[in-house]
């Protein structure tokens, strides 16, 4: 595992690019041996900020020579792009490594390639050194830029390849991307996390708090718009304290009205605000927004002022519930979501009987619910008093279905009115349907043309079915 060096990122780029050429040698050889083009597939776990990744290794992949494939028995090379927030992802990698190690068996010639989170972790990296012989490439969060260089590396040996960077200062933006969507996409605006809640991993695996230039990311946005995006969402770990570490430093309500002056660009989203750090500015940016979505993820993670010391959330139950009442105020209209674990180190029953008073108050239109996971060099899995499985369990059913209660009133509200859509794509269950999404991140299915996908529409939110409406496009 080493450290960075550090390097104008002008420089970066052009060694990549030079990286590549190199890299699409390889991989045109392989064609003529294979008597094909060569297949990759990119399978990404977790957040949105690991599916941009993900389109960054696919951009390089599909720039060097490879295909794009869904179908994993398929591929020549199979990259998993992986999560370590909770114990039940890293095993589901784990689990799938099983899989591949016996298709390596039958198809020598294939590739296995391992980054992401998880990757960062000391204690991964000696399980797969010691049990999974066969992966090919290994790389962290820190060194995604370097990518092409690191295939080249692949293609030269034929040992287990680690390259795990501990930090870095580097931003490395404009290489390839291939887009899942032609008409929406994910825009990196910063990088790490400085929050050190006590059950997180995310700090120590992406590291301090890196914020990209304001102007690179304008003019990231500009070129997506003019490639056809009407949507995009800013990412970052924590959104709200964007551009603090800048030599200019500047806030992320200032960044937003500067995106929003982009013009082609229809709506602006962005993942993930932490309640500390979310300003009247930014509410007041939001209210006067003819742009940004009426959808605000607010992490609350419990309703318990114990609970929320203990895990280093810097906010009680009533600063949470004046933050929410202020936004409500300027915004009657918005979606508010939110993040909420249960069994947290200490945590009993009656504390989340505090947690389930919040969702009822607040009437989230979603809940994001998650048993406690125990992350090793978190101070959390430090703690003493980890909550017996039943105890969990209990109070995980009682939160869970006081939250679908809820986020299903606020959805029947809707119904009969008329609300903007982005058609996103054909319906999975009905072919004749597309799905299209309102501005509070809501889903609504309606019959229409396959020639709509990427165009806003009036859509009549005909009938509520809890989490989701069906409709009629209204001309």
């Amino acid at each position: 595992m080493g450290q960075y060096a550090s390097r104008n990122d002008a420089q970066e780029l052009a060694m990549q690019q030079v990286y590549m050429e190199k890299a699409a040698f390889y991989v045109a050889e392989l064609k003529r041996q294979l008597g094909r083009q060569p297949l990759c597939c990119v399978t990404t776990f977790g957040c949105q900020m690991n599916a941009r990744d993900s389109e960054k290794l696919l951009g390089i992949l599909t720039r060097i020579g490879y295909a794009a494939t869904t179908e994993e028995k398929e591929a020549d090379f199979v990259i998993y792009n992986t999560c370590t927030v909770r114990d039940n992802a890293n095993q589901r990698v784990y689990g799938r490594l099983g899989f591949l190690n016996s298709m390596k068996r039958n198809k020598p010639h294939l590739k296995v390639a391992l980054c992401g989170c998880m990757m960062q972790e000391r204690s991964v990296i000696e399980k797969i050194t010691k049990s999974y012989r066969f992966v090919d490439l290994i790389f962290g969060t820190h060194n995604i830029f370097k990518f092409a260089q690191l295939l080249v590396t692949m293609f030269e040996n034929h040992e287990m390849i680690i390259d795990i960077w501990q930090e870095t200062d580097q931003i490395v933006e404009e290489l390839p991307v291939n887009r899942k969507y032609s008409y929406k996409s994910g825009i990196n605006i910063m990088f790490g996390c400085n929050n050190f809640c006590s059950y997180c991993i995310v700090p120590y695996v992406r590291g301090r708090e890196r914020s990209r230039d304001p102007k690179e990311i304008i003019q990231e946005i500009e070129h997506l718009v003019t490639d056809g995006v009407v949507e995009v969402m800013l990412l970052g770990q924590n959104v709200n304290s964007y551009g603090k570490n800048l030599e200019d430093p500047i806030t992320f309500a200032k960044l937003l009205q500067e995106v929003e002056q982009i013009e082609g660009l229809r709506r602006i989203r962005f993942m993930t605000s932490h309640p500390k750090d979310l300003s009247d500015e930014l509410i007041d940016v939001m209210k006067q927004s003819k742009k940004i979505c009426r959808h605000l993820h607010l992490p609350v993670q419990a309703g318990s002022d114990r609970i929320l010391q203990a895990m280093n959330r810097h906010y009680t139950k009533a600063q949470y519930l004046a933050l929410v009442d202020k936004i409500r105020t300027a915004m009657p209209d918005i979606a508010l979501t939110t993040d909420i674990i249960v069994g947290f180190p200490g945590e009993t029953i009656k504390d989340v009987e505090e947690t389930i008073d919040v969702v009822r108050k607040v009437q989230y239109d979603n809940a994001f619910t998650f048993i406690y996971s125990k992350r090793t060099g978190t101070p959390a899995a430090a703690m003493e008093d980890q909550v017996p499985e039943a105890v969990v369990h209990e109070g995980f059913d009682k939160l869970l279905k006081v939250v679908q209660e809820t986020a299903k009133e606020r959805a029947a509200l809707l119904q009969g009115k008329v609300m903007e859509a982005l058609v996103e794509e054909v319906n999975e269950q009905d072919a004749s349907l597309m799905t299209g999404r309102l501005s509070n991140n809501m889903l609504v299915h309606f019959p229409a043309s396959e020639s709509l996908i990427g165009q806003l529409v009036q859509v009549s939110l005909d009938e509520c079915h809890g989490f989701y409406y069906t409709g009629h496009i209204v001309k």
